[in-house]
């Protein structure tokens, strides 16, 4: 098969993903349109998807609009503006069908470790199915897969059940029942106006509050799914005027926060719109600069609150009991249900597998006191490896799909230049990487999430090993191409 400039590989590599979500299907479908044929994916969910697989929690969908939440090369034609969980499952069950990569993915299969063969220039991998042997080893394990359950004290006493969002028990009935919700970030304002008609109470404990802007989102009408079928520069326009905006949203955030008061300014506008009692808007108003912590959009999460059944409750939890939970005055609230919306162990990004590298270190060695790799996708000593949103290609704003396709672009650009160098071993230089880590750690202390707040992008120690600080059309234009000496070859 030949390759997408016309050009066939020199010769056959095999390569090896570990991962079954965006990642894995978008980096073996534009492997295979390249050329390379010899791609095998390993995923330990029993479907492909990733994250959209396991988090299946009511209310579920996509913060970006769906023209930029797509593959560049798979467009779709989407049933909202801003597409439901569901349906995101399925499109990228339907990319891997599509593009004929469905056989070579190995769901229900856990990678457990990689380990690099300097000798042999080979990966072999521990998996759940027997050892895999790849020249090539990509991880798209993404920065939230790890469900994070806060050490609450009497947590494993609860009579009642109790589960993280993305862990949502369907067979647990809701209706009639008091259900407490643990977090109010991204996970809980889809959750809470979803389940809140059913419930007879809810209770939600919220930490610290985060700011919202309107989200917009509504069903496309038949006639303009057609029209974007049948006319798919308008798709590709609205796909431009998307990332533009979300271009001005980081820009804001990063290096021209002249930009955050207009952003503020409708930001507390919703809430004034959506709340007439003083206290619950005191409680949800943020004192953080607006982007410190992710931005989340909604347009029915303050009207939820408001509803007679919905208490959200800003004091500190000190304990759950047997029956509820009890908070900091003392006041103990009873629950039938509790639901863990508190995120994911984001700095974890290819935890629990184990991948050592030339010298027999591990990359969790490496990266015992932060993360860190060259353009979030190389490590120095860890031959043909390739992380895709690895450290620090998080943002504030941003299509995540955009970004693999960039880092999966860089894969393609490496493979390039092994073929015309005649050699099977490529790896970052320190030098390179160290330089560029500097770079980057100088740009993040400009930016908006080094402002002052506790979030998720900054660990206890003042490092960020999450956030991109500049423009994505940065991360795009440097992922194209290898710079001139960054890697080695032999």
């Amino acid at each position: 098969m030949s390759s997408s400039n016309g050009e066939a590989p020199r010769r056959p590599r095999s390569i090896a993903i570990v991962g079954g979500g965006f990642g894995g299907v978008g980096a073996a479908v534009m492997l295979k349109r390249a050329g390379h044929d010899d791609v095998t994916v390993f995923e330990k969910g029993e479907r492909v998807g990733g994250v959209w697989n396991a988090n299946t929690y009511p209310g579920a969908a996509c913060d970006i609009p769906s023209h930029l939440y797509e593959f560049s090369f798979a467009p779709n034609s989407w049933s909202r503006r801003f597409s439901p969980g569901a349906e995101i499952q399925a499109y990228i069950e339907g990319v891997a069908r599509r593009f004929g990569v469905r056989d070579r993915i190995r769901t229900g299969t856990e990678v457990q470790g990689a380990r690099w063969d300097e000798g042999r220039r080979i990966w072999t991998l521990e998996t759940s199915a027997g050892p895999h042997e790849a020249e090539l080893l990509l991880t798209a394990c993404g920065q939230l897969s790890v469900p994070q359950v806060p050490p609450l004290p009497g947590l494993k006493d609860f009579a009642g059940p109790a589960f993280h969002t993305a862990e949502w028990r369907h067979d647990v009935a809701l209706a009639g029942k008091r259900v407490a919700v643990v977090g109010t970030g991204c996970s809980a304002i889809q959750v809470v106006p979803a389940i809140q008609p059913e419930v007879a109470q809810l209770d939600v404990y919220q930490r610290s509050p985060g700011w919202t802007l309107p989200k917009g989102d509504r069903e496309y009408s038949p006639r303009e799914r057609a029209l974007y079928r049948r006319l798919p520069q308008l798709r590709r326009l609205d796909r431009q005027a998307v990332h533009a905006s979300q271009e001005i949203a980081t820009a804001a955030m990063t290096r021209r926060r002249w930009l955050l008061p207009l952003l503020r300014a409708i930001a507390r506008r919703q809430i004034t719109k959506a709340i007439r009692d003083p206290e619950l808007r005191r409680k949800v108003t943020p004192m953080d600069e607006l982007g410190c912590k992710r931005v989340m959009l909604t347009d029915d999460w303050y009207p939820t609150l408001t509803e007679p059944n919905v208490e959200l409750v800003a004091e500190r939890i000190e304990a759950v009991t047997p029956a509820g939970i009890r908070d900091a005055t003392g006041t103990e609230r009873p629950a039938d249900v509790l639901v863990l919306a508190t995120g994911f162990a984001s700095h974890d990004f290819v935890a629990p597998m184990e991948i050592v590298g030339r010298g027999g270190r591990s990359l969790a060695e490496t990266w015992a006191k932060v993360p860190r790799a060259y353009l979030g996708l190389s490590v120095p000593a860890f031959p043909n490896l390739f992380l895709l949103y690895g450290p620090n290609t998080n943002g504030g704003a941003g299509s995540v799909v955009n970004t693999l396709e960039c880092g999966i672009g860089h894969v393609l650009a490496a493979l390039r230049e092994l073929d015309r160098a005649e050699a099977d071993r490529i790896e970052v230089r320190r030098e390179a990487a160290e330089r560029f880590d500097r770079e980057l750690r100088a740009a993040l202390a400009e930016t908006v999430w080094h402002s002052g707040c506790t979030n998720w992008y900054v660990d206890e120690d003042g490092n960020d090993p999450s956030q991109w600080p500049w423009l994505w059309s940065a991360y795009r234009r440097r992922t194209a191409e290898l710079a001139p000496g960054a890697y080695a070859l032999d």
